[in-house]
């Protein structure tokens, strides 16, 4: 009867661990408002126990020495008994000697076997942590921007950080508290059933009693914590929203906004978890009202059976010792329990992302080199979205020579680029194919492709570091005198000498001790030490004055004839020198050739010429027919 009392208890807790580690391939999350990923089926258990690797004998040795701990705590009891009745009551000196030397040597052996389950359950979960943040960044970085853009920037720092501090915690608890409180438990209960079975069948009462109302305090708990964690999404994005733009935020004065909005995220967390620990709280006091129960009834019917002489002293004193094991143990499994409910919307998130497979993928047989820099575009559809009804670009034929200068120009949302992005396979195309070097790009190995293709995008972003680590970006092995010389056909040399430390000026996180100007042209020289065959400039002569933009259209010319040179611009005056220029109209093909023949048969391109050659006027003004 007993036997089946515990079991069921046990089954609460294997129940609990079920929900943790196994989750089936279409488990719908109502709270999250997100299904888990389908592909490949792998269950939470089996995503992350992937990542322990070089820590299995360390989460291996753990448990082990929490069990060992166990058997020499539940030990001494034993011994302290035999002390008080054996050794105290006979007045036996050397009983006394002998089994207080067994009690020392097994608090030694606990003490170690205490601390190297410490250790290596730090070093255990620990590592796993590193080993998932290593992981999920590793595979971020496969990510095509498609699949950047299913998980928002907050949302993948807050799986790193917050997410992966969860895991660890849990991970922790585990190896120690999942092995030394159940362990504790059947120990302590075997030895008080040892002792006397009548006193101790008070301990199946009490482990029933709670084990049913921790069930409900996990089951209602659980709700909130999977709620909880989504919501630091919102918060992580308000925040990184606020410090990104905070020049502008400062500009129009909008601080106490972005304030409000702060904490409006902030408040959401608090509330849930609020209600998360309306029902936690409780876990403490009925502990406590049970510990209590249990000792005063032990003690009332003990002390009646050590006047009848059917117990002795030191049984009384073991089995209160074993009573405060056993409901202590239970008392752990249920801080196992809440962190296990804290920490599964953490484990469902984090593996969203190691689940998701990346759009892009290399060949078996890659290419691993580029031939030249010629570009084709065969009947090319592509929308950013697969279920899209409108597609970005449609229906673009080119055929683009190897070191030619192409000028792109378009009005805002024309697809310029969406056009350039597919160069270097950054997306990849819905229908039709593009041709680098005589090649598909979905030939090429990825990494191959991209080395040849350089980027000035639109938005120019610096890193943290010296001029000179910015610029090697594009080249690791590049020389000081390649740096100045790439930084002389940008046009930024001019003003680097003027920085009292050369190119050895620290830029601050995010460039913001140089100006827009600066900072495109630095781009545009890190672009260049790449030596491409392609090289592509997203409007990334927009902040530089008109006399700069000429030299460095001039640099190219004269420098770098052999690369393949792609200009998107707002500023007729920053193509019409190039070889041919494309006109982009609403994803579509509205013109290509030299200025002269477009000024001569595109409509569009003609009237944006005569209305910015007449002062001021863009592709972005409605024209008048």
């Amino acid at each position: 009867r007993h036997t089946d009392e515990m079991r069921s208890i046990l089954e609460v807790g294997s129940e609990q661990l079920r929900k943790f580690f196994i989750t089936p391939k279409s488990r719908y999350r109502k709270d999250c408002g997100r299904t888990l990923p389908k592909k490949g089926g792998n269950h939470l258990f089996q995503t992350l126990l992937k990542e322990v690797r070089e820590y299995k004998r360390a989460s291996i040795a753990t448990p082990l020495f929490m069990l060992l701990e166990v058997l020499m705590e539940t030990m001494i009891p034993y011994l302290m008994a035999s002390i008080i009745d054996k050794g105290v009551n006979a007045g036996d000196l050397g009983h006394i000697y002998r089994v207080g030397g067994l009690m020392i040597v097994a608090a030694a052996i606990g003490l170690f076997a205490g601390m190297a389950g410490g250790r290596y359950g730090a070093k255990a979960s620990a590592g796993l942590a590193r080993n998932l943040r290593g992981s999920m960044f590793d595979h971020i970085q496969t990510f095509s921007f498609a699949n950047i853009d299913k998980f928002s920037t907050a949302g993948l720092v807050t799986r790193l950080t917050t997410d992966v501090t969860n895991i660890q915690n849990a991970y922790q608890m585990m190896l120690r508290m999942m092995m030394r409180a159940p362990a504790s438990m059947v120990c302590a209960l075997v030895m008080a059933f040892t002792i006397n079975a009548r006193l101790a069948s008070i301990y199946f009462v009490a482990v029933l009693f709670l084990g049913v109302i921790l069930f409900f305090i996990i089951r209602h708990a659980t709700r909130y914590f999977r709620m909880a964690f989504p919501k630091y999404d919102e918060l992580n994005a308000s925040v990184q929203e606020n410090v990104s733009a905070i020049r502008v935020v400062k500009a129009y004065v909008r601080e106490e906004h972005e304030t409000t909005k702060f904490k409006k995220a902030s408040e959401n967390i608090y509330r849930i978890f609020v209600k998360a620990e309306h029902n936690v709280i409780f876990n403490a006091p009925l502990m406590q009202f049970t510990v209590y129960t249990c000792i005063i009834l032990i003690s009332w019917l003990g002390a009646k059976m050590i006047v009848s002489d059917t117990l002795t002293t030191g049984e009384l004193m073991s089995l209160l010792t074993y009573c405060m094991n056993i409901l202590m143990s239970l008392m752990m499994l249920s801080m196992v329990f809440v962190m296990l409910s804290m920490s599964t919307a953490s484990a469902e998130r984090i593996c969203e992302v190691l689940n998701e497979k990346s759009d892009l993928s290399d060949p078996e047989n890659p290419i691993l080199e580029v031939p030249d820099g010629s570009i084709a575009f065969h009947h090319v559809d592509f929308s950013y979205k697969k279920d899209s009804q409108e597609p970005v670009l449609q229906d673009i034929n080119l055929d683009i020579r190897s070191g030619e200068t192409i000028g792109i120009i378009g009005a805002t949302g024309s697809a310029k680029s969406s056009l350039v992005s597919l160069i270097s396979r950054l997306y990849d195309v819905s229908a039709g194919e593009v041709l680098v070097g005589g090649h598909n790009v979905k030939e090429y190995e990825m990494e191959a492709l991209r080395n040849q293709v350089s980027v000035v995008l639109q938005n120019n972003v610096l890193f943290s570091g010296t001029i000179y680590d910015n610029l090697r970006w594009g080249n690791l092995q590049a020389t000081d005198e390649e740096c100045r010389e790439a930084c002389r056909l940008a046009c930024a040399d001019e003003f680097i000498h003027t920085f009292p430390q050369g190119y050895d000026t620290r830029i601050e996180q995010g460039g913001n001790n140089v100006s827009g100007g600066q900072k495109q042209r630095l781009c545009i020289a890190r672009a260049l030490l790449k030596k491409p065959k392609i090289l592509i400039l997203d409007d990334s002569t927009s902040a530089v004055d008109t006399a700069t933009d000429a030299k460095i259209r001039r640099a190219f010319r004269e420098e770098i004839p052999n690369t393949t040179k792609l200009i998107i611009a707002q500023r007729i005056s920053s193509v019409q020198d190039a070889d041919r220029i494309l006109v982009l109209e609403e994803g579509r093909i509205n013109g290509f050739g030299t200025h002269e023949e477009l000024l001569a048969g595109n409509t569009i391109y003609r009237e944006v010429y005569e209305s910015q050659t007449k002062g001021g006027g863009d592709f972005d003004e409605k024209k008048e027919v």
